[in-house]
């Protein structure tokens, strides 16, 4: 004590501090509270007891300094040879919004403890303070010796940096903030053996950290689709026709803006960061009383406002949640989750106000067009056909028909169309086009069918504001934005017209291992496929896998469309149609748009926007001719992600390596540039004597040999154990837990929590899980299950068990493979001649039993003979 009263003396940082936790205090009952006093300071303590099991050491003590808080309680405490804890809960004078309460956890867990028993008894205690407190700050500090709170709360922060004892770092401090606390270390005390640690704040609360935002938005009056319909009804639309295609669609465009603009009206709105759902006129107006009534000194006031204002928002909190739940129940689900965000405050990653410039859009429109080639022709390219000189099509009979749409199948694209996608440069809302599609159909029938005849686009309708979305956070280089188009929603509608022609004209066989925007596809059959023919070929004697990811520089923004259209002309399309995509892709106006800021219109002719409703298919079909040279190899896709698995017997890579080498040519020559710096390597080897193979080279440049590689959303690891994938997805899911506990918070019905659950937190434990479930270890499987048990007690009703969804899903995902014939993995389920059964993959390890196809044939056995 003396020491800690010099300390408090001397150091102005250690007299000011808000909250101190002492562990191993070796205090007992025989030691009075009044001996252990600190001025100014609350003092709280958890001593070791005779029915703990320990005979020495130990015992924990919190100061908390009386001018920050005066309320403090212990509402939890456990000794026990393996673990001493106690929590106390604390409602300081000052507080962000953004948080309710404050709660601290003083922990001390022995040397030669039992780190498994321990973390397990403080990961449900802290369980507990979550789900009661789900906006609180929740600080877990004190003495760990070998444990880690991160292996099982993962997305819980540790603070200190610095070793605490010797070259060890013994004393941890976890939050569930980011960037809470920064940990300076201070002499021992007294004879401790243990560094002492100080944590100044450095969390930026939101209202300092994000100011509010102005917008402009635009209200649409209960009758002003109805006055657009009739407006639309009675326009005369043939005083618009022009014989210019392009001046006939501006005009027609401009015109529906200015209807548009009349019957809408434009108001300024003011946007704050910590701005609660629930927070009404009627809960501003009590919270202004409260604070007047403070003012006035009369305490007798004061005490009726507070309690006024404690109804208030109790009965706004009430009235939120019944309006989400008759949501619910009227099956609106954009409602519910609209109120679901913001009860939980999730947001995305945004980029702030403060980094938006003028320069930096116009820096951004010239990054995203680096590949733009000016005056660039590819000498093969076919020449383009014949397209008649008129602006209508023409009446006698011509060898290449035109593609025409009817007015039906226009009315039908425009009801389809999503009211609450955003306008694009025309400035035409989809609401409209969906509220007036009867009116304006006949009028869109004509322009896309002069568009068809012609092989012409008018630029108003192919131009584009670029949405540069960060990729992460925060932001450092240009490459750190993703650019996403915004095109006009009429554009969409008449793409998927196209779409559905030009899917027509493609054999079902073609490119069957491109994984990718095809019907019964997904990346779960990408991963399986290439592991399981990497399982079967480790099956053999002297083999081994090499694994190379590709990774391509704006794959969609190199495409040169003379290229892509000398492949649609082999594939079989139409002169015509190859003509009208031709077009589609050249002369595109794009412009960036970087909050308030636009940037100057650049004219592009390389590449597809990303945005576009036929991006993805031309994408695969300028791919499609990406295919491995020798069987020994296999070349998996999943649009721009290219995956080269090579299989290696007796050590001859010759075959593997002059694939790749193909690989690089053929990107040279169809102008994509491969990344040779993110691509990565990894090598599966299981033989006793293993060599390390000689490094790959790809244009001159080493590829990278890792460890690990996240494939299409899963981590897979040279030794094909599942445990770092299942680490990181615990970790997500531990922070969407979060938002379940704000819900339950909330007391929001059971049966929304529970949709809450399979859509945020289901889907994250279960994504791909028919590829890694069956080879997890029991260890991986308890971890992931004990999130489920974790979520269940927050409902408080049962829910599935990852097994039993494995199961169907294996079961699900076999029916689909079996029906279809064109899938690459149908030939794998062999039905025997007895028509009841499959015939099983023959395995001589665990890798490959438990993989997917032979597990969903096992799978599949046992329901049909249970049938």
């Amino acid at each position: 004590m003396d020491y800690l009263q010099l300390q408090l003396a001397n150091n102005r940082y250690v007299r000011d501090c808000c909250v101190m936790i002492i562990t191993e205090s070796w205090l007992h009952p025989g030691i009075p509270d009044a001996s252990m006093q600190l001025a100014g300071r609350t003092l709280l303590r958890w001593d070791r007891t005779k029915d703990s099991g320990k005979s020495r050491g130990g015992g924990l003590c919190v100061y908390i300094h009386n001018n920050w808080c005066n309320n403090g309680t212990i509402i939890n405490n456990f000794c026990s040879p393996d673990l001493e804890y106690m929590t106390v809960r604390c409602r300081p004078f000052l507080l962000p919004r953004e948080f309710t309460v404050v709660i601290v956890t003083a922990v001390y867990i022995p040397p030669d403890a039992n780190t498994n028993k321990a973390l397990s008894l403080l990961l449900n205690i802290i369980n507990e303070h979550q789900r009661a407190h789900p906006d609180g700050v929740h600080v877990i500090a004190g003495d760990f010796n070998r444990a880690n709170l991160k292996t099982v709360l993962p997305n819980f922060y540790q603070h200190v940096k610095c070793a605490t004892r010797g070259e060890n770092t013994l004393d941890h401090v976890y939050t569930n903030i980011k960037h809470a606390y920064r940990a300076i270390p201070l002499p021992h005390l007294g004879q401790s053996d243990h560094l002492s640690l100080l944590l100044p704040p450095t969390y930026t609360p939101l209202r300092r950290s994000r100011k509010p935002i102005t917008k402009t938005i635009t209200t649409w009056p209960d009758d002003a689709l109805s006055r657009l319909q009739d407006c639309f009804e009675q326009t005369d639309w043939s005083m618009f026709h022009h014989q210019e295609l392009e001046t006939h669609t501006s005009t027609v465009l401009d015109y529906v803006k200015f209807c548009i603009g009349n019957v809408t009206v434009d108001k300024s709105i003011r946007v704050f960061p910590n701005q609660k759902p629930w927070m009404t006129t009627q809960v501003c107006k009590l919270l202004k009383a409260r604070d007047a009534a403070f003012r006035s000194g009369d305490r007798a006031l004061y005490r009726a406002a507070r309690a006024d204002l404690r109804k208030g928002v109790k009965k706004a909190k009430l009235d939120h949640r019944r309006i989400i739940e008759a949501h619910l129940s009227s099956n609106n689900t954009r409602e519910v989750w609209k109120g679901i965000h913001d009860i939980t405050n999730y947001r995305g990653c945004q980029v702030t106000a403060d980094h938006l410039s003028a320069a930096l859009a116009e820096e951004l429109n010239n990054y995203f067009a680096r590949f733009e080639a000016p005056n660039q022709q590819n000498s093969a390219a076919p020449p383009p056909p014949s397209i008649p000189s008129c602006s209508t099509p023409p009446s006698s009979p011509s060898p290449v028909m035109p593609l025409t749409v009817t007015e039906d199948d226009v009315r039908k694209a425009l009801l389809a169309v999503n009211p609450r996608k955003a306008a694009g440069p025309d400035g035409v809302p989809g609401k409209v086009l969906r509220a007036c599609a009867p009116q304006i159909a006949p009028i869109l029938t004509e322009i896309f069918n002069l568009s068809l005849a012609q092989a012409v686009i008018p630029s108003c309708l192919k131009s584009a504001t670029i949405i540069p979305v960060p990729k992460k956070s925060p932001i450092s280089t240009l490459n750190d934005y993703r650019p996403v188009a915004l095109t006009p929603v009429i554009m969409k509608c008449f793409e998927r017209l196209v779409l559905r022609h030009i899917n027509d004209h493609l054999p079902p066989d073609l490119d069957p291992h491109q994984f990718a925007y095809r019907t019964n596809r997904s990346t779960e059959d990408a991963i399986a496929l290439a592991l399981h023919t990497a399982l079967s070929h480790l099956e053999e004697q002297q083999s081994y896998v090499r694994m190379l990811f590709v990774d391509y520089s704006s794959a969609f923004n190199t495409i040169i469309p003379d290229i892509l259209i000398r492949k649609l002309d082999t594939i079989g399309l139409p002169p015509l149609t190859c003509a009208w995509i031709k077009d589609f892709l050249t002369d595109r106006p794009q412009a960036v748009r970087l909050g308030p800021h636009l940037s100057p219109t650049r004219t592009l002719s390389t590449g597809s926007p990303q945005g576009c409703v036929l991006s993805p298919l031309l994408y695969c079909l300028y791919t499609y001719d990406c295919s491995p040279q020798y069987d020994s190899n296999l070349i998996v896709k999943f649009a721009d992600d290219t995956t080269v698995v090579g299989l290696i017997s007796k050590g001859d890579e010759a075959a593997y390596r002059e694939e790749v080498l193909k690989l690089a040519a053929w990107c040279s020559d169809n102008n994509l540039a491969l990344n040779t710096k993110k691509t990565k390597e990894i090598i599966v080897d299981f033989r006793r004597h293993s060599t390390d193979p000689a490094p790959l080279y790809i244009n001159g440049e080493r590829v990278e040999r890792v460890h690990t590689f996240r494939f299409l959303g899963v981590v897979l690891s040279n030794n094909i154990s599942w445990t770092e994938n299942i680490t990181e997805v615990i970790k997500k899911a531990q922070q969407r837990l979060h938002f379940l506990r704000v819900l339950r918070k909330h007391n929001l019905d059971p049966s929304l929590l529970t949709t809450f659950y399979r859509t945020s937190i289901e889907s994250l434990l279960t994504y791909c899980i028919t590829v890694w479930y069956g080879s997890c270890t029991m260890a991986d499987r308890e971890r992931l299950q004990r999130v489920v048990k974790a979520a269940q007690r927050i409902i408080g009703s049962p829910l599935p068990s990852l097994s039993d969804i494995y199961s169907s899903r294996c079961l699900g995902r076999a029916g689909k493979i079996i029906k279809d014939s064109s899938h690459p993995g149908s030939g794998l389920f062999d039905l025997l001649p007895s028509g009841r059964r499959y015939r099983c993959i023959r395995s001589r390890t665990n890798r490959l039993k438990n993989s997917f196809f032979p597990k969903a044939i096992t799978i599949l056995n046992s329901h049909m003979h249970g049938h």
